[in-house]
């Protein structure tokens, strides 16, 4: 993509959805925020967007007036980063609402679906175009978020099946699985004492979270003409914590070789 692409960031205000809107931003992109209503803070981004449409992912109609006025106003849509999604209280099955299920699974797998279709369908038609899902490392493990987790493992379904068929159209559609990242929403929790980090960072290979930068860096390479040929593909950006998540039934991870 040239440095001129207009990307959607759906989920932008916050978090993982703001870091790569600063990342785009700064690469001389023009960035185009969907989010909820009130959730733009610009004082807080310190960048300036070209433009921020209220919606909610999981309303059709309104994703469609907003693929409409934003490709009139802006020009064709080139990449989208679909960010928005919503976590879930850690309960066991019987205590996990229906209500409560039926929210994380519209946000998070249709909201993820909808926004890909609705500005998908558009870079098939021009032959051109890519297109970044946010997982979750929970996607492909086994966690206690009974929502949350399938919801990620069916956007990695959502992600293959796109790939291949808009393939041939000329579009890549790939996924990101963050670890646990440290955006404002885990910072709060840990604050609350809600989560240890030490419990966060114990399994991860590399000892340590995940900032949201880390992320908007890899979602840059893979809108990239570098990853020109990667479609279809899951990456998970987690300090290591798939590869080190098993360690501990032989001990946990080894401590860091001495320097000399």
């Amino acid at each position: 993509m040239s440095a001129s692409s207009v990307i959607v960031v759906t989920g932008g205000a916050s978090g993982i959805g703001a870091a790569c809107v600063k990342h785009f931003v700064r690469r001389g992109d023009t960035v185009v925020v969907i989010d909820l209503p009130g959730a733009w803070k610009p004082e807080r981004m310190g960048v300036p967007v070209a433009a921020v449409y209220e919606g909610d992912v999981t309303d059709d109609q309104r994703l469609r007036e907003l693929v409409d006025i934003i490709e009139q106003k802006h020009g064709a849509v080139t990449g989208l980063i679909n960010c928005a999604g919503i976590l879930q209280h850690r309960l066991p099955p019987e205590q996990l609402t229906m209500t409560e299920w039926d929210r994380v699974i519209a946000v998070d797998q249709r909201g993820t679906y909808l926004a890909s279709v609705v500005f998908g369908e558009r870079m098939a038609k021009r032959g051109a175009g890519a297109i970044i899902n946010i997982a979750s490392i929970t996607s492909t493990r086994s966690v206690p978020l009974h929502a949350y987790a399938p919801a990620k493992a069916a956007v990695l379904s959502i992600t293959q099946c796109l790939a291949a068929e808009w393939g041939r159209s000329g579009v890549r559609v790939n996924a990101i699985s963050p670890g646990y990242t440290l955006t404002e929403a885990l910072q709060a929790a840990i604050d609350r004492g809600d989560r240890n980090p030490d419990d966060l960072t114990s399994q991860a290979a590399m000892g340590r979270l995940v900032d949201p930068s880390e992320i908007a860096d890899a979602a840059g390479f893979l809108l990239s003409d570098a990853a020109r040929a990667i479609t279809g593909i899951n990456l998970p950006v987690d300090a290591g914590w798939l590869a080190g998540s098993t360690w501990m039934t032989y001990g946990g991870i080894p401590p860091a070789r001495a320097r000399t």
